[in-house]
């Protein structure tokens, strides 16, 4: 046929097959508040919680969504190790991931980081129908102390607000699902982070407070299904924070794996430089794939 340029009619087929964009755009930080957050103690960025969104390379409906919630002893966050070369990782398997810069210590105790993790969760969870998120299929994903937070988040959520003017706060702030590396579980124990403790509640805090915050002790039937990694050697966390976790999950019923390897030190994230240690994400995958939260 003349004037018919090979291929053109094929190009302009899949330009029209492609789906319409999304209202969020890879790369993109937003606030997890459009005013000031609650308990805000000013306007600079560090009182300012939000979340950056890394997509994968297509985003089809139904997608899993992680929140990732990065180490520090909850006075800094190890934005690229525990953050965005996590999220990436997660993105080469199709699942969306947030990276959350939650408020921090010692300016801002507890509840306050709950309260960030938590409205992350019911912001993704609102906006998950546009987002191509499954509402179904949100998880967070934390490292040392922001492992504390994500275990905390795991055991301290609600249904939501029906009444709430704020049309996200009427969603859930449960997790479908955990990933804790390394984490901070308990704040009342000899093996506990002494340092994260002090930042997220102060020099001398009750201990009902701790209490309530250490994780072991909060697990019911209710918490969400758990991935656990950590490492023998790792004398700044030790090992019987991930292990009291996860005794307490078997205990309650709910579904849980956790992996100890034998050497690597704390805050490995990624552990792309150690042949062994470097194995986790792929168990981590090939946990997800049998909970059918990826392919």
């Amino acid at each position: 046929m003349k004037g018919i340029i090979p291929g053109c009619i094929f190009s302009i087929s899949l330009a029209l097959a492609q789906p319409a964009p999304l209202p969020i755009q890879d790369g993109q930080t937003m606030p997890l508040w459009a005013r000031d957050a609650p308990g805000a103690q000013g306007a600079g960025e560090i009182d300012i919680p939000r979340m950056t969104a890394y997509l994968p390379r297509t985003t089809p409906p139904g997608m899993t969504a992680i929140i990732i919630l990065p180490g520090g002893s909850y006075r800094i966050l190890a934005m690229n190790h525990e953050g965005r070369q996590v999220a990436n990782y997660l993105n080469s398997a199709g699942v969306a991931a947030f990276v959350l810069q939650y408020r921090l210590g010692p300016r801002y105790h507890h509840p306050v980081e709950l309260e960030d993790a938590q409205r992350a969760i019911r912001m993704i969870r609102s906006h998950a129908a546009e987002w191509h998120i499954a509402a179904d299929r949100i998880g967070v994903m934390g490292f040392s102390a922001g492992g504390h937070l994500a275990a905390t988040v795991s055991t301290h959520f609600d249904a939501g607000k029906p009444q709430a003017q704020d049309p996200v706060d009427r969603a859930g702030s449960r997790p479908d699902f955990a990933i804790l590396g390394y984490p901070v579980i308990s704040l009342v124990e000899p093996w506990s982070h002494q340092a994260s403790k002090t930042n997220l509640l102060g020099d001398q805090p009750a201990a009902e407070l701790a209490r309530s915050l250490s994780a072991e002790l909060s697990v019911t039937a209710s918490t969400p299904q758990t991935f656990l990694f950590l490492t023998n050697a790792d004398v700044v966390v030790p090992a019987e924070n991930s292990v009291a976790y996860y005794l307490a999950l078997r205990k309650a019923g709910v579904p849980a794996e956790m992996h100890i390897f034998q050497n690597g030190p704390h805050g490995v994230g990624l552990a792309t430089h150690d042949p062994a240690l470097g194995e986790w994400p792929t168990l981590l995958m090939n946990w997800l794939r049998g909970r059918r939260l990826v392919q």
